[in-house]
């Protein structure tokens, strides 16, 4: 296609084709089995009803203790608690939970931060395409406003030969 002297940037500019991905989608396609349950157990672990939860078991395990161990005092033959004060077997069960939810979470965050990672490389990459299309559409407003200028210069041109004629014919 020749480019003539009124075709601008944008006439012969080629876009490339998309650039644009569904990270999320690319993603969750990559990811594996053990991945998927550090996901769960994060967003688990991360939430109210958890905490509510394993709060609430808290409570009743020291409340359910501490009476079983005040009956237990009072009467000898009364069912002895299973974890007296200071509730050494709950806080083995605690650090249990910590030791292993603490690095499935930590697996977890590494994933999303490599997913962050390259949802940030996607936007520069968008940015960067976007940078050039916005060039190419300010060049061709540069070039529309120079064809513009021509065009007002070349009539005006033309209206004042029409009225240099016009005043010859009247003899003015």
């Amino acid at each position: 296609m020749a480019v003539n002297q009124w075709q601008g940037p944008a006439a012969t500019y080629k876009h490339k084709g998309h650039i644009i991905k569904n990270v999320n989608h690319e993603f969750s396609e990559q990811i594996t089995g053990g991945q998927r349950v550090a996901d769960l157990v994060a967003k688990l672990v991360g939430s109210w009803p958890f905490i509510i939860y394993q709060s609430a078991i808290i409570i009743i395990w020291m409340g359910a203790n501490a009476y079983l161990t005040y009956m237990a005092g009072t009467n000898p033959d009364f069912f002895a608690s299973w974890d007296p004060y200071p509730f050494i077997l709950l806080n083995l069960v605690l650090s249990f939970q910590a030791a292993y939810t603490g690095p499935v979470v930590m697996m977890s965050q590494n994933r999303q931060a490599e997913k962050d990672r390259l949802m940030a490389d996607q936007d520069y990459q968008i940015n960067k395409k976007a940078e050039e299309e916005i060039k190419v559409v300010m060049e061709h407003l540069v070039h529309q406003d120079a064809l513009m200028q021509e065009l007002l210069t070349r009539l005006e041109v033309m209206e004042q030969r029409i009225l240099n004629k016009g005043e010859q014919v009247t003899g003015e």
